[in-house]
């Protein structure tokens, strides 16, 4: 049975969507079979992969009952790397999940038979702390969090770890944080090197050695419909994820 991870952070602009695509991709690529979740209504990991948002079914029509979880499984360009898409009405969603009791546990219960046909599945979460959000955290294993190596890094993470353990104690005790992800780091400026370092003091134990770097070829890869070991996979940005899918798989 695979190990599901959630990519979540409610800050936007942190590089959930980046890192979850990447990430997917490079673990793929080592042979890996992988699935990410785009659950973000914005459907950037899907479009970030070559396939449109308006693909369906889509994970929106899973979490209505409308269709199981493998019928709306599609496959990428990518060997070993499927898709669950996202689609626009995905945002009905957040109003239809907050009314619904029992919601919490939707996409844990859709994704049970289809986790065991892949050795990693990533949710790609939207930027908040809502009842999407929510239902990855239930649904997950792990967590990893990336932080921009930027002055409000550590804005929110507080919040993020309070929800993290009220999750843990009510709605999923397996719930394990996997790392924090130090993202967009400019070696250029003393700023990113001092955020770094008071991350890492304030969570010794938590923080992925992997750091990845601000690098161009990943802000252009979307634009491709391609993860940036495929459209650069010598850049700076591409070594990064290879490195992080390399300790991430030997961590467990």
């Amino acid at each position: 049975m695979g190990t599901i991870y959630a990519i979540a952070n409610q800050k936007g602009g942190v590089g959930k969507t980046t890192t979850a695509v990447n990430l997917a991709a490079c673990i793929a690529e080592a042979g890996y079979p992988t699935l990410l979740v785009d659950i973000d209504a914005q459907a950037n990991a899907t479009v970030g992969l070559g396939v449109a948002k308006t693909t369906e079914p889509s994970v929106y029509d899973v979490l209505r009952g409308d269709v199981s979880a493998l019928d709306a499984v599609v496959e990428t360009s990518i060997e070993g790397l499927s898709l669950l898409p996202a689609h626009p009405d995905l945002a009905a969603a957040t109003v239809e999940l907050a009314r619904a009791n029992g919601s919490d546990t939707r996409l844990r219960d859709a994704l049970e038979p289809v986790r065991e046909r892949f050795t990693f599945v990533l949710l790609d979460c939207p930027p908040s702390l809502g009842p999407l959000t929510i239902n990855a955290l239930v649904a997950a294993d792990r967590v990893i969090v990336p932080v921009q190596t930027e002055y409000f890094a550590l804005e929110g993470l507080a919040g993020l770890l309070d929800t993290l353990g009220l999750v843990q104690r009510r709605l999923n005790p397996r719930l394990a944080i996997a790392g924090m992800l130090l993202t967009m780091h400019d070696t250029r400026t003393r700023l990113a090197h001092d955020v770094e370092q008071e991350v890492r003091q304030h969570f010794p134990d938590l923080v992925f050695k992997t750091v990845i770097p601000r690098n161009v070829r990943i802000s252009e890869a979307p634009s491709y419909g391609v993860p940036v070991i495929h459209h650069d996979p010598h850049s700076n940005g591409a070594t990064a994820y290879f490195e992080l899918a390399k300790e991430m798989v030997a961590r467990g």
